[in-house]
């Protein structure tokens, strides 16, 4: 099968890729910048922007299925860094499947999109989407969401995928920034600690959107379907970030503020940033402490369901499998 992957070079991009490659797939990466690494394994590389529509169409032509990973991630930054990628983007991925007769999108969407100051303990896809958002990243990836649904048709079939805080081997973001700020004594636990949350080994991530796209067929449950994706097995954050932190010989977490305090905190951090144009990140937002705070894990029943989705990998493998890769690294 001809498929080509949005953002083949990141972290889950990669890991769909490889997967498409070891079932045999003729793959194309679109993506902005040079992967040689990719080439060298036999993948296509065709740059561009997803802004471009004319270079989005380029890349889709003669493609079977597309799984749309690409996206502009992270809890700061303006309207305009998100909106462009996001939702500007997967819009020019919809129109190129149609123009170019795709027959099935697989969208990398988020948990993030029905996110909200409240706790989401075992929601399923039935949960709605929030009336306000405190993150762009949220709303763009909610936006985004929403046009893929509504662009499912007999002519492109469309299923969206809701991986939750996806962690692994590779990993240049979460585990990374998450050492990086207990060494430098900066990471601080907010609210009780007790709060439970789903995550997904970047391996059966990427598994899932396998096997979305082979079920994704003409009367199937999964056209115009969204599905949370995890391992299946909450974790209670805190104490689960403090164990990966021992295993890489990393002091622990110990200060803790409220969730109240915290939001205060965010909330006059994103206004003195907005005001004085600040570079870089604040250390903390209204958004990000909910999601510190608050417990968010999901119901993944109707993936299990519809196509068959099930982790292969335990937790506790999972977890070893990322020390072990970081500890190689010299991390």
């Amino acid at each position: 099968m001809k498929t080509l992957v949005t953002g083949g070079g990141g972290f889950l991009g990669r890991y769909i890729v490889e997967q498409l490659l070891a079932r045999g797939d003729e793959v194309t990466v679109f993506a902005r910048g040079a992967y040689p690494e990719l080439e060298q394994i036999g993948v296509k590389l065709c740059r561009g922007d997803l802004q471009d529509p004319e270079a989005v169409a380029r890349a889709v032509a003669g493609m079977e299925a597309v799984f749309h990973v690409a996206a502009k991630a992270g809890y700061w930054g303006t309207w305009a860094s998100f909106y462009g990628p996001n939702v500007v983007g997967t819009r020019n991925v919809i129109a190129a499947c149609r123009r170019q007769g795709v027959p099935k999108l697989i969208y990398t969407s988020t948990p993030s999109v029905v996110a909200s100051s409240h706790d989401r303990a075992g929601a399923d896809e039935s949960l709605p989407y929030p009336t306000h958002f405190e993150s762009f990243y949220s709303q763009t990836k909610a936006m985004a969401e929403q046009l893929v649904r509504q662009a499912n048709s007999d002519d492109l079939l469309t299923v969206s995928l809701r991986p939750h805080i996806v962690f692994g081997p590779r990993d240049t973001q979460i585990l990374p920034r998450l050492v990086a700020r207990a060494r430098a004594g900066k990471l601080i636990r907010i609210g009780a600690g007790t709060n439970q949350v789903d995550v997904t080994y970047v391996e059966d991530a990427a598994q899932a959107h396998l096997l979305a796209a082979v079920a994704l067929e003409p009367g199937s449950a999964l056209a115009g379907s969204v599905y949370f994706i995890s391992q299946d097995d909450p974790v209670t954050l805190w104490p689960w970030v403090n164990a990966l932190l021992e295993q890489l010989e990393v002091p622990p977490v110990t200060k803790s503020i409220p969730l109240s305090l915290a939001r205060t905190i965010g909330g006059v951090l994103e206004t003195v940033y907005y005001m004085f144009k600040l570079k870089g990140e604040p250390r903390l937002t209204r958004f990000l402490a909910n999601e510190l705070a608050l417990s968010h894990y999901y119901d993944i029943s109707r993936a299990k369901q519809d196509f068959g989705y099930r982790p292969q990998f335990s937790m506790a493998e999972a977890v070893a499998r990322t020390v072990e890769y970081f500890r190689q690294q010299n991390f």
